[in-house]
């Protein structure tokens, strides 16, 4: 039930007003391999051409249009609730919390 989003799960339980009656959450710490690597490798050419100083946002990583809603709310999970990263942050802290993520 991983979805590709990595093997470090966490169940989170949640009661209810009801005796017995309990909901779960599964949540993933890590991302998918492939949005790491694009991450990694988008800051990687924006370092490169702009220098260490450049800054980005989270569409940075994503064209114009919402054609993978599923992997943009994975990145905004990541970016917002995970790192609470500003709207625009240097492109060499982002590279350096996804390898390390």
């Amino acid at each position: 039930m991983t979805s590709g989003m990595g093997n470090n799960i966490k169940l989170v339980f949640l009661s209810c007003q009801f005796p017995y009656a309990f909901s779960f959450v599964i949540q993933s710490r890590n991302m998918r391999n492939s949005l790491k690597q694009k991450i990694i490798r988008v800051c990687n050419s924006k370092i490169k051409t702009k220098g260490p100083k450049v800054g980005l946002s989270l569409y940075a990583f994503f064209a114009n249009k919402n054609d993978d809603p599923e992997l943009l709310m994975e990145m905004a999970v990541w970016w917002i609730k995970t790192h609470r990263l500003d709207h625009f942050e240097k492109a060499v802290k982002i590279k350096n919390l996804a390898e390390n993520d």
